[in-house]
């Protein structure tokens, strides 16, 4: 991230009083300054210091500042460094540039000029810091599964690059298909425990009388089809991570013996009477409203406080509009490859009622939508036509609106207009409400495509259409 102190500027300049009021003048826009007098002394002080711009005169006793760019270029080459040189002196700075200065300024200095190129600079040194760690981040996340590339997406594999490497319970929250269990896996890939096996249970799948088996497991003849011993999730996840799906569908009964597993760090088996201790990191989701079934008894306080030691919430699609684009190309590519059709892409009309539409199945909503569209599609580009009909609903929805006004502006228009006037409306509407398809245009008027051909060019003739036979 960029840094929240003031970045720091070494001004270099044999020159003393040029010197103090440069100086002045950055500290008034906010930079940290230290000063060196010559080429030589700014080497010493680029080594010594995280300095995030040089602004160096160009002839200085000892180090000039050709030479001086060279060096530090050589030490640090991510370093900007900005030259001041004498009108006259234009050549020498060129040579700087070559040398690896990353701009230049003439005397008498335009001030304004100066903070423009200084701002710059050093917001380029600050993106690139940001993206070179995002990007060790990301490689460090190994989390390939979660895309996206909004702000919200960026936060949230921030939250679990941080997460991932400590020991602490997490709870992850948010609506149905937002990618609960993809948030679990990755803080799992990154922990120290990721050698180690990651157990996945859902709890709400599972039957009521059969949760503690699962969970815990069991000895053989413990119950009626137990014909063998069942060593449960919580022993197959030692030393690894246990995600618990939709813990909110736990019943209060096996919510009391989760607790004191977590507690005590030990499991019994149904039927047995052994403790047996286990390591196991908890990852737990749900769906659900946690503190409100706390409120409502429906949920143990104490378990809830045992499980949300550190929240995530997944964030549903709707509120990252900015990653549908990049999530429909990914989802098409992967089911064209899958259902083996070439697929190009979306049209924009498509593109557009995805952005509108909102989501309430997340982005599990919209991957089954690509997957549909693929199966659908006979060309090569996925239109309105092979969205289902409630996304498509959006754009009919307006096509209507802007019928209903055309009309209603058509019918104040009436009084006083040629009927021939009338029917190059009409053309025009329906040419409009088709997208140019004159084929259609010509079915939808009840005329051949000839004879709207030459209505067209008679039209053409009178300006109203620049391309009649496109």
């Amino acid at each position: 991230m960029i840094r929240n102190t003031t970045s720091l500027v070494l001004l270099v300049d044999d020159d003393p009083s040029h010197r103090l009021m440069l100086g002045t003048l950055l500290e008034d826009w906010n930079y940290r300054v230290i000063e060196a007098e010559d080429g030589l002394q700014a080497l010493e002080l680029v080594k010594k210091s995280p300095v995030d711009l040089v602004l160096m005169d160009m002839r200085m006793p000892r180090m000039d500042g050709i030479q001086a760019t060279r060096e530090i270029n050589r030490h640090n080459p991510a370093i900007p460094i900005i030259i001041m040189t004498a009108y006259s002196s234009i050549p020498s700075a060129v040579e700087a540039l070559k040398a690896g200065a990353a701009d230049y300024i003439t005397k008498p200095l335009d001030f304004d000029a100066l903070k423009l190129l200084i701002d710059r600079a050093v917001k380029r040194v600050h993106l690139e810091q940001e993206n070179e760690q995002l990007r060790g981040q990301l490689a460090r996340l190994q989390a390939s599964e979660i895309l996206g590339n909004s702000s919200v997406m960026k936060h949230l594999l921030e939250i679990i690059a941080m997460v991932a490497p400590s020991e602490a319970t997490v709870l992850i929250t948010g609506e149905s298909g937002t990618g609960k269990g993809l948030i679990a896996r990755a803080v799992h890939a990154n922990s120290l425990r990721a050698q180690m096996p990651l157990v996945e249970v859902n709890c709400a799948a599972i039957p009521e009388t059969l949760v503690e088996s699962e969970l815990f497991g069991h000895e053989k003849g413990s119950f009626t089809g137990a014909n063998r011993q069942r060593p449960g999730r919580f022993v197959q996840a030692d030393h690894g991570s246990l995600f618990l799906d939709e813990i909110g569908d736990l019943n209060p009964s096996m919510q009391a013996k989760l607790l004191r597993v977590l507690q005590d760090g030990e499991v019994q088996r149904v039927g047995s009477d052994a403790a047996i201790p286990v390591d196991v990191r908890i990852l737990a989701a749900t769906n659900r409203n946690l503190e409100e079934m706390v409120e409502q008894g429906t949920f143990r306080e104490d378990l809830y406080y045992r499980l949300n030691v550190v929240t995530i919430e997944a964030p549903p699609l709707r509120s990252r509009i900015e990653d549908i684009p990049f999530l429909a190309s990914h989802f098409l590519e992967s089911f064209a490859a899958r259902n083996r059709k070439t697929v190009k892409g979306l049209t924009p009309a498509a593109m557009d009622l995805l952005l509108r539409y909102p989501w309430p199945g997340n982005v599990r909503e919209l991957e089954n939508v690509m997957e549909r569209a693929v199966i659908l599609l006979r060309g090569e580009y996925v239109s309105d036509r092979e969205l289902p009909l409630n996304i498509q609903r959006l754009g009919n929805e307006e096509r209507i609106e802007t019928r209903e006004e055309r009309t209603e502006h058509a019918g104040r228009l009436v009084t006083g207009v040629t009927l021939a006037e009338l029917e190059k409306q009409a053309i025009l509407l329906a040419l409009k409400e088709t997208g140019g398809n004159k084929s259609e245009t010509a079915r939808r008027l009840g005329v051949t495509r000839r004879t709207l051909q030459l209505k067209l060019k008679k039209y053409a003739g009178q300006g109203e259409f620049l391309d009649p036979d496109g």
